[in-house]
């Protein structure tokens, strides 16, 4: 099992609907791996985090991105091309957490090098079933690479 007594995996929600955000930091909370969820909730304020730059000049490096596509100011999209053509941003996992199941967004979204590409449910059961999948495999399967070994 990956990370039970490390150090948490850092996880950052990009998310602007409130109640898919409580959703998930519930899901989160009762998790196997210790995990900090950071929230944003729109595709600039993404960006300023993964930068560092402002406000979050002293947040850690995320391991994992959770990315809503539907988003303010700066659409997953966006965010997600962004993420993958930065050489020190796109070796983090991106899951892309979505209502959307059209075929164009799906590939799109792994055109741009999504690692991962997931389907809200809109039913609370199988909405906290599919964050407990995503939490399974991503934060106990997965081999997240280390801080020191990103670029």
């Amino acid at each position: 099992m990956n990370n039970v007594t490390g150090n948490p995996i850092e996880v950052l929600l990009v998310e602007d609907n409130p109640a898919d955000v409580r959703l998930m930091r519930e899901s989160l909370k009762d998790s196997k791996v210790r995990n900090y969820l950071h929230v944003v909730n729109d595709g600039e304020e993404a960006m300023s985090f993964l930068r560092r730059e402002g406000k979050y000049s002293g947040v850690p490096r995320p391991d994992l991105i959770m990315l809503d596509l539907n988003l303010p100011k700066k659409d997953g999209r966006e965010v997600l091309e962004e993420i993958k053509n930065d050489p020190e941003l796109k070796q983090i996992p991106v899951v892309i957490v979505t209502t959307s199941s059209a075929d164009e967004d799906i590939v799109k979204s792994y055109c741009l090098h999504a690692n991962c590409y997931v389907t809200k449910p809109v039913d609370l059961d199988q909405f906290m079933k599919v964050v407990h999948a995503i939490e399974d495999f991503w934060l106990t399967i997965v081999k997240l690479p280390k801080k020191h070994d990103m670029m």
